[in-house]
């Protein structure tokens, strides 16, 4: 945010300061002040020395002091100052819309400064990150200075805890109140281990709290019983961490639920706030703790106003629902072993045979002519219901692998601080890699002799080709390596991706509400099905329900998305490398021989590969990118994992392509 040119100079300034004007006249004074200070925002040692300067401006002037003082004096007594130590930059809300339509109220709207609330006039008074340096960079003499200007005249009056010990302590008790209610709600106490239910850390913070306020309001305290209070006050603080650290352990095994983990995330900011506010209230030098705690403040406005920052947390949120659950998925479909690697091709060749009776398909129902939408909706079925097929068959398709495989090399990622992590996570990309090239392979290489002898079937027994040559020349002309294949192949991998997630996320949901033990368990599910069934059907959805979700989906998305798209005018269309291979086919079944010498042929067939390159890397890429984030990988580990995959490209490039022997195995693995 650009600072504001300031308008007024000193002399105005002072001049213009009335403790007995309205609520709004004696916030806009402050924030005028406060522009003087910033400046253009260029500099931090120039803003330090206009502080210099107020501060011996009025020193010098009597009159100001006082009125200083009376303003200081009404503005704290009006103003609710616990808002802004105790809550500032927490979000009242888990909902995503909601809280983008927050935020963006916030930074379109202009806001009052008739306001008592000290949470809203500090954004109005340091909008601007520069507000956290020069708050920084103040010196203790000049915090001295401008505490002794503010405090009362009446040395009487200052007897006993300061009003600022006081804010700090209600700030305190306040954040303890959160993380009490926080840790005393049942979904997440029903989820903590039973270790941590037994310490019962919640039951007893408040009253650690209650000893800290006794131990600084006390008039005969002594510092030995406050750093008791306050370091009791710490272990308990801990204790809470640890017991709502031990839910995400249930996580693991029960599903995700993204509003439960805001909240753990939320518990551990408000641990940490009261640990500054903690600190503050000791300190022996209350005032530069107090500046150094507003430049945090700041910063943390920044981030409460920042769309990208509520944005970047959510898909964090999302991450972690997600790519968790597929994790598990994606295991299957990674090859380690030449027998691994034969079994994956055998998969991928039966899938391709299922796709050519899919691929002729698709061409019987365009030849019904429905509507746009109708259309669509039935060639979606037409992949779904293939799909599913093929799932159920334990064969594969491979484009749909790489985004339920990423997650699941993402969950090798965890620990990256063992010496071999790195490489033993460029194994399992090269084993990736090779079960990628083997599925591919697979259903390609059937794919195409399948659907020749299928279209040749039909025209011999119809007496018709399977497509008229009209369709055939079509084909081969939307398949054209310079045309908008490429970009249509990109943007099937994405729909691939979005398969993959809502895979996650329907898994998630199945686990997270316990529905494969309502079918197990369920009393009036028992007597409908009978008890084995009820178990049998329980194992089967949790075992399958990710493949469903993600086949049904990824069918619907294939066949809708481009009737939608041509509905806005879009014109976007898919490129699924299996089903384009089989639609070549069809069209050199339907032109016969003489196709081979059409350049419209091999121009097509020349994009085949890259189609299946561009579904495979996409996919891939957004899906290892979204698990991440869920893993938190820094950007140091990730520059490390890049290089070690140069290098093995380097010396071992077959690796990625050719499953090792098993004598050799080894060899390969520390290349």
């Amino acid at each position: 945010m650009k600072n504001r040119t300031p308008t007024l100079q000193l002399t105005d300034l002072l001049t213009a300061l009335d403790p007995a004007a309205d609520l709004a006249h004696r916030h806009l004074w402050l924030i005028h002040l406060l522009d003087w200070v910033r400046g253009q925002g260029d500099s931090v040692p120039a803003a330090v020395g206009r502080v210099q300067l107020f501060l011996d401006a009025v020193e010098t002037r009597p009159d100001v002091q006082l009125r200083l003082r009376a303003w200081w004096a009404t503005l704290i007594g009006q103003v609710d100052v616990t808002t802004l130590l105790a809550d500032f930059g927490f979000a009242p809300r888990t909902v995503l819309v909601s809280e983008i339509a927050e935020r963006l109220r916030t930074k379109l709207l202009p806001g009052s400064p008739e306001t008592i609330d000290a949470a809203e006039l500090f954004m109005l008074a340091l909008p601007s990150a520069f507000d956290a340096q020069w708050l920084a960079a103040l010196e203790e003499a000049q915090l001295d200075r401008l505490v002794a200007l503010l405090s009362p005249a009446d040395p009487e009056a200052q007897s006993g805890p300061s009003r600022w010990h006081r804010a700090l302590l209600d700030a305190i008790t306040y954040c303890a109140g959160q993380i009490l209610s926080t840790g005393f709600a049942p979904e997440l106490r029903l989820r903590m281990s039973e270790a941590a239910r037994e310490a019962q850390p919640f039951h007893v913070l408040i009253r650690d709290v209650e000893s800290l306020r006794v131990e600084v309001l006390h008039a005969l305290r002594t510092p030995d019983r406050l750093n008791e209070a306050a370091q009791r006050l710490r272990e308990r603080l801990e204790a809470c961490r640890a017991a709502a650290a031990t839910v995400y352990t249930h996580f693991e095994d029960n599903g995700i639920s993204v509003g439960l983990v805001f909240r753990l995330r939320q518990l551990r900011e408000r641990i940490l706030r009261v640990r500054e506010l903690l600190d503050c209230l000791l300190s022996p030098k209350p005032a530069p703790t107090a500046a150094q705690l507003l430049a945090r403040l700041v910063m943390v406005g920044q981030e409460r106003r920042s769309l990208r920052a509520l944005l970047a947390s959510n898909l964090s949120l999302l991450a972690a629902k997600v790519a968790e659950r597929s994790a598990e998925t994606g295991e299957h479909y990674i090859t380690r072993t030449p027998a691994e690697y034969r079994s994956m091709v055998r998969k991928a060749a039966g899938g391709g045979a299922l796709m050519s009776f899919t691929t002729l398909a698709k061409f019987g129902l365009h030849a019904l002519a429905l509507s746009a939408f109708w259309g669509g909706f039935i060639a979606g079925m037409n992949y779904a219901i293939t799909f599913v097929l093929i799932q159920l068959l334990h064969l594969t398709v491979a484009t749909k692998q790489p985004a339920m495989t990423a997650p699941a090399m993402a969950a090798k990622l965890k620990e990256l601080g063992a010496s071999d992590a790195i490489e033993s996570f460029v194994d399992e990309i090269t084993h990736l890699v090779r079960s990628q090239v083997a599925a591919v392979l697979g259903n390609v290489l059937v794919v195409f002799p399948a659907v020749l002898l299928l279209a040749t079937a039909i025209a011999q027994a119809t007496g018709a080709p399977a497509i008229s040559q009209q369709q055939a020349h079509h084909v081969l002309e939307s398949l054209h390596l310079l045309g908008p294949s490429l970009f249509f192949a990109a943007f099937t991998g994405v729909l691939l991706f979005a398969s993959s997630i809502i895979a996650g996320w329907a898994e998630n949901w199945f686990v997270l509400n316990r529905l494969d033990s309502a079918l197990h368990y369920n009393p009036r599910i028992t007597r409908w099905l009978g008890v084995e069934r009820a178990a049998r059907w329980a194992r089967f959805l949790r075992e399958n329900l990710s493949g469903f979700a993600a086949n049904i989906s990824l069918g619907f998305m294939l066949g809708l998305v481009p009737a939608f798209a041509g509905f806005f005018g879009l014109g976007l269309d898919v490129r699924h490398v299996t089903l384009s291979t089989g639609q070549v086919a069809a069209a050199t079944a339907s032109l016969g021989l003489g196709v081979l010498h059409a350049p419209a042929f091999w121009w097509a067939v020349a994009s085949l590969p890259l189609l299946g390159a561009l579904n495979v890397t996409v996919s891939f890429y957004l899906a290892f990118s979204l698990a991440l984030r869920a893993q938190s990988v820094s950007g140091v580990d990730r520059s490390r994992i890049y290089a070690a995959l140069r290098a093995r490209l380097r010396r071992a490039p077959l690796s990625f392509f050719v499953p090792a022997r098993a004598t050799g195995s080894a060899a390969v693995s520390v290349v």
